[in-house]
């Protein structure tokens, strides 16, 4: 992972002079907020950092492991939160790419996450 330090950088835009961080909103659906109080504590840290790093650095999230879009499946990725067993993971959806909204819609097991209904 990266260091929390370059988490400071921020998509900046120039605006008639002025500089304005653009964040990205990043919301948990109902099923994915009580999916995420389950989560073992150190999962959870992960997790908490990922949803760090997508608010200032956008959805596409290359550093993590097995980062990927779902085929098939627009705007949605992926990645793993901890690998071994069980391996836990975390998908999101891109909602509106205009007002930059992100809806994560799963976290928790590999074996668990059924992709088609997810995304």
């Amino acid at each position: 992972m990266i260091a929390k330090s370059l988490l400071l950088f921020l998509t900046l835009v120039p605006f008639y002079g002025h500089i304005y961080t653009m964040l990205w909103d990043v919301r948990l659906t109902g099923q994915a907020k009580k999916q995420s109080q389950e989560l073992p504590e150190g999962v959870q840290r992960r997790l908490k950092y990922l949803l760090e790093e997508i608010r200032n650095l956008g959805p596409v999230r290359t550093n993590w492991p097995n980062y990927g879009k779902l085929k098939g499946r627009p705007h949605c990725h992926h990645c793993h939160l901890k690998k071994g067993r069980p391996t836990y993971v975390a998908v999101w959806q891109v909602k509106d790419l205009e007002i930059k909204l992100i809806e994560v819609r799963y976290v928790g097991t590999h074996g668990k996450a059924d992709y088609r209904r997810i995304c």
